[in-house]
């Protein structure tokens, strides 16, 4: 043998011995196998037991967290006016420490505009999942949902004049100022003459001179001196006329809703074959549950907001020399309309004009139907003469303003320079309320 070849067989003699050596490691490891695996059992079951429960409550808690931070990116961040939200915060720390109730009143308004925006807001993302019957009561219910919890807390104050005046303001507001503006900035934007449903603004403005007609009686009745019971038929006419406008306005509800669908869809499902309706709105932002908790929060801190606000009322009108009547009738309406004011001057723009009109004159349906007959009833309840004689004054502008539109919507098209009209009648029912004295209540029936 030469020197390789034993070198070769010594090596391969090596090999078999580590092989046998591993062999008998590994049946050692067999021999011993079910005691080990028992001790691995019992030495890692405990600890697995420990940290799964653990790790499903941690990612429990960061999906919360970033369903929550994503909830409040949407509803919060995504709207440029929430900006004024940190004015509502303020506002109280300002009444604590200065007590400037001037200075509260206004950042009282400041705070409570983008709130009445967002409440708007998630009324129409909870509508997505209710269908149309029941988003449409949602809509009556929430959609001037500011001015009913500011006048709520005016009752409360017996400030039945504050409750009635700014209640006609949210009125002439939209009818004037909110539809001008859609008419004018539509018609510049468009450039043509824009069409919208003839029928649905018949339908409203008959509404409107039903209110009209609710509220012109008792203001009637008390300047002929011509009450049965002096003093007693007033009231009692308006609390019997509110309940039949509320009557009156549910069964709106019910036409529009369930008796005529087919009146009010012809010019939607036209704009959607023309392809002109996008689907930027068609699906919701948030969930069901997200808006229910959000329409919570937002009315809430409304209701704390409005307190201060009401309170703070006569304070600004003798600190900024400005009537009450101008305060009620014009600045508090375009807080709570801010939000309907923007989204029916956007829609004019974009061409669907059902929609801006909707907006407005439907507001100021809901308002002389809904808002103003509930706010009596509430009055009743609570014990207050509230009533529907809104004095002569105040009956005759809103007189005039019903017919003003009637006449404007009675063909069915409009223009910018239909816009500039309304435009400039608000603008002479302000100056009006800025000059106007409010006859002092006290004396009413003496």
């Amino acid at each position: 043998m030469d020197y390789k070849s034993m070198v070769g067989i010594q090596s391969q003699l090596e090999m078999s011995s580590v092989d046998k050596r591993s062999m008998n490691e590994f049946d050692d490891e067999n021999l011993f196998s079910p005691e080990t695996d028992a001790q691995k059992a019992t030495s890692t079951q405990p600890t697995d037991q420990r940290s799964f429960p653990g790790t499903l409550q941690a990612n429990g808690d960061k999906m919360l967290i970033t369903l929550v931070y994503k909830s409040i990116k949407t509803v919060v961040f995504s709207n440029k006016l929430n900006l004024l939200m940190p004015f509502g915060p303020l506002a109280i720390l300002v009444l604590k420490l200065t007590g400037n109730r001037g200075w509260v009143f206004f950042l009282s308004l400041l705070g409570i505009t983008p709130l009445a925006e967002r409440l708007g807001y998630a009324t129409e993302q909870l509508a997505f999942y209710t269908g149309a019957t029941v988003g449409g009561l949602l809509n009556a219910t929430f959609g001037n949902a500011t001015e009913l919890i500011i006048s709520i807390y005016a009752l409360k104050h017996g400030m039945t004049r504050v409750v009635q005046q700014s209640l006609l303001g949210s009125i002439l507001s939209n009818m004037l100022l909110v539809l001008g503006c859609a008419f004018f900035s539509g018609g510049l934007v468009c450039h043509k003459e824009q069409v919208f449903n003839k029928a649905t603004a018949v339908v409203n403005s008959g509404l409107l001179l039903m209110a009209v007609m609710g509220l012109l009686f008792p203001a009637v009745l008390h300047y002929t001196h011509t009450e049965v019971h002096f003093g007693k038929s007033e009231l009692a006419l308006s609390r019997f006329s509110s309940c039949v406008m509320l009557l009156a306005y549910g069964a709106y509800l019910y036409f529009q809703l369930k008796g005529q669908n087919n009146m009010y869809e012809p010019i939607v499902e036209e704009g959607n074959q023309n392809g002109e309706m996008t689907d930027d709105d068609e699906s919701p932002e948030i969930s069901k549950w997200e808006s229910i908790i959000w329409l919570s929060i937002m009315t809430a801190w409304i209701s704390i907001l409005s307190e201060y606000l009401v309170n703070t009322i006569e304070g600004a009108s003798v600190a900024w020399k400005i009537p009450v009547a101008f305060i009620s009738v014009i600045l508090l309406p375009i807080v709570g309309n801010a939000a309907e004011h923007a989204s029916a001057v956007m829609f004019a723009m974009k061409d669907k004009l059902d929609i801006s009109l909707g907006v407005a004159i439907g507001s100021s349906t809901q308002i002389s139907m809904f808002g103003i007959p509930f706010t009596v009833v509430i009055g009743w309840i609570m014990g207050r003469q509230m009533d529907l004689n809104f004095q002569l004054f105040e009956t005759a502008t809103l007189f005039i303003t019903v017919l003003v539109v009637a006449f404007l919507l009675q063909e069915g098209t409009s223009n910018y320079f239909k816009g500039l009209m309304l435009i400039l009648c608000y603008l002479i029912v302000a100056a009006s309320f800025f000059v106007h004295v409010d006859p002092s209540t006290v004396d009413d029936h003496s």
